[in-house]
């Protein structure tokens, strides 16, 4: 599993800049990142490569943060590879809270972050069907 950085910030103007201002100025490297929002708040989730320095950099911006841990999957770039994942956790009774994708920097795989309910049965499901989970030292996270 991998640390994912969660910051929830107002809908305004500017607030995601003076966001990734913050982490550049700290020296963090964004890897992954997902906005979603409502109308009164939005939640900008990320995967960068120093998740204490970035922490420390928005706790410094005054930024209401939250880390919780993803699964990061290795899904063939193939039509229907991420359809067949999908299947086989739905087959698994594995909700998907979100997911998104990650910067994939040339690799043959692409790669798709997945918060779920379960965690070690996702792990489990992927091992015992030969797909591959990303370690985060494989893509630069620490």
């Amino acid at each position: 599993m991998v640390p994912q950085l969660s910051v929830f910030l107002q809908n305004k103007a500017g607030k995601i800049a003076a966001i990734t201002r913050a982490l550049h100025e700290a020296g963090v490297d964004i890897r992954a990142l997902s906005i979603a929002d409502t109308t009164d708040f939005g939640i900008l989730r990320m995967l960068v490569d120093d998740i204490s320095t970035a922490k420390e950099a928005l706790t410094d911006q005054h930024c209401i943060i939250k880390i919780n841990d993803v699964v990061i999957v290795a899904v063939p770039d193939v039509p229907g590879a991420l359809s067949n994942v999908l299947e086989l956790m739905a087959g698994a009774q594995i909700d998907i809270e979100y997911m998104y994708s990650l910067f994939n920097r040339g690799r043959e795989d692409a790669y798709m972050v997945f918060r779920v309910s379960d965690e070690a049965r996702l792990i489990a499901l992927l091992e015992n069907n030969g797909i591959r989970i990303i370690d985060p030292e494989e893509i630069g996270l620490h």
